[in-house]
């Protein structure tokens, strides 16, 4: 569900009270929705729109529930008039008391993760975990009162629904992006100043500067492509006077576009919730809008570490710095520095609820949390995460692969959009891609090959004599080992609804593979 001010009020209202919200991602499936509301044993259930309202319905009807159920349409005004109503000085007393009793310990919301697994657990959060996070975002945020901030993400995410706190202690302007379809057009009217994202929404952004190139003259193609080159080249440290003018002039030509696009006000983007290609934030940064990368678990509320806005705090390609108050160490590293990175801080969570079992798999005796991510320290300071710990496999062969560096590594490639690298127990490595389809149906456009839909074109000869091209363009830089030695062209992609991607867009590795299972065991033979 996306943010709005009614869901805030209603958030609030909660808190006031000690009742505990439980946050459901609008696009989980019926089967998450059964066990949420069977797991928390909801009194409550309030719907976004009508649509939603049915789906709940449907759940609470199967699951043989006693929640009540509405949804923010104006259907339900009678129900809130008649609570009006009902209201004496008792009750408001009453209410008052149950303020005063709730302590910063106790538990405030439950938020359902699936992470790559696909198996929904709940993270138990409290007061003080998330006010932790509000007071180190009061630190690190350049962020002003009269500045305008424009919030699009899901507010059933904890990022944006810590952000969206912070905001409000900042005393910025809160703007709520109401559709997808006018993501566009609000970025235009708001004008913002600053905005938390996603890897994503900057990707689906480069994307389009790209297909604006396939689509342009010789000259433009190669203005374009200059640009991009420039602003690919960008640091973090002091410009030198001869890249200052070829800057000055891609922005011009160029990459200004994008901060157009957006208002022409917004200077910071902090971006989380998953991995960002370096040469992404690079760009971005180029022209005009500081793209500070962070990271964090709904299990940490969520901060972990994040790059600075000072000059020289931040790196492109890691993390950042360790936020303040929290305690983080490299479990067992290898020679390169490289281990599970573990935390442990006041903004830890309580548990998964209702999962003893998994309580004890991820924290220590000591009290760590083992996040599962794979990382290390980059000039002893900056956080680098290098892979998800479950998803390292091994080769026939014995050698280790660590699949998402790769994966980052090959999504350099205009012409591909997603990659999921293969290769467990297997004697080399392949892929499945999904291409870039509206970039390879304009490259089609340029070669005179006849275009008829995704579904025909990944099998097409000449197309799949394009994309072995990239990918053996690619395979140069990299060792035999890790080089990809065939792949598939899925003809659609991943998405949310499917079950192939978690609320924050990244892939289920076992899913996906699932459904491409007959392709891939042919790769093998």
């Amino acid at each position: 569900m996306a943010g709005s001010p009614a869901w805030m009020i209603i958030d609030f209202a909660c808190q006031q009270v000690g009742l505990i919200t439980v946050p459901i991602h609008s696009n989980s499936t019926s089967a998450d929705f059964d066990l949420i509301i069977t797991e928390t044993e909801s009194s409550l259930c309030i719907a976004a729109d009508r649509s939603i309202y049915d789906t709940i319905l449907a759940s609470v009807e199967r699951t043989k529930s006693t929640a009540r159920t509405y949804h923010l349409d104006s259907t339900h005004e009678g129900y809130f008039e008649a609570l009006k109503e009902k209201e004496s000085s008792n009750e408001l007393e009453k209410l008052a008391s149950l303020k005063e009793s709730i302590s910063p310990d106790d538990l405030v919301t439950i938020l359902y993760t699936s992470g790559s697994s696909g198996t929904p657990k709940g993270v138990m959060l409290s007061h003080n975990n998330i006010a932790f996070n509000i007071k180190a975002v009061l630190m690190l945020l350049p962020l002003e009162p009269h500045y305008r901030v424009l919030s699009f993400l899901p507010f059933s995410h904890i990022l944006e629904r810590m952000a969206c706190y912070s905001y409000l202690a900042f005393g910025v302007s809160l703007y709520f992006n109401s559709s997808k379809e006018s993501f566009a057009e609000d970025f235009k009217t708001v004008r913002p100043h600053f905005c938390t994202s996603v890897p994503r929404v900057l990707e689906k952004m480069y994307d389009f500067m790209l297909e604006q190139m396939m689509n342009r003259n010789f000259i433009q193609r190669k203005t374009i492509g200059w640009a991009l080159h420039v602003g690919k080249q960008y640091g973090s440290g002091k410009i030198r006077f001869v890249y200052f003018v070829k800057l000055t002039l891609a922005r011009w030509l160029v990459l200004g576009l994008w901060r157009k696009k957006l208002g022409g006000k917004i200077r910071h983007m902090v971006v989380g919730a998953a991995s960002l290609r370096p040469e992404i934030g690079k760009l971005f940064s180029a022209a005009g809008i500081q793209i500070i990368e962070g990271y964090g678990m709904t299990e940490t509320a969520p901060l972990i570490a994040v790059n600075r806005f000072e000059p020289g705090l931040n790196m492109f390609g890691t993390v950042g710095l360790i936020v303040p108050g929290v305690d983080l160490k490299i479990d067992s590293p290898s020679e390169t520095g490289e281990g599970e990175i573990m935390v442990k801080g006041p903004n830890l969570t309580q548990g998964y609820f209702k999962r003893q079992e998994l309580n004890s798999e991820v924290f220590t005796s000591e009290g760590w949390f083992k996040t599962g991510d794979v990382g290390m320290f980059v000039k002893g300071r900056f956080l680098k995460i290098t892979d998800r710990k479950k998803d390292i496999f091994k080769t026939s062969a014995g050698k280790y692969i660590a699949p998402q560096p790769l994966q980052n590594h090959f999504n350099k490639s205009p012409f591909i959009q997603r990659c999921l690298i293969i290769g467990f127990q297997k004697p080399f490595v392949t892929a499945l891609l999904v291409p870039h389809f509206e970039i390879l149906q304009a490259w089609c456009l340029q070669e005179g090959i006849h275009w008829t839909s995704p579904q025909f074109m990944v099998y097409n000869i000449k197309v799949r004599a394009r994309m072995q091209q990239e990918i053996d363009t690619l395979n140069e830089a990299l060792p035999n080992i890790e080089r990809i030695k065939d792949f598939v062209l899925c003809h659609q992609d991943w998405t949310l609804e499917s079950g192939e991607l978690t609320p924050t867009l990244k892939p289920i590795r076992l899913r996906i593979m699932d459904h491409y299972k007959a392709e891939i065991e042919k790769m093998y033979g």
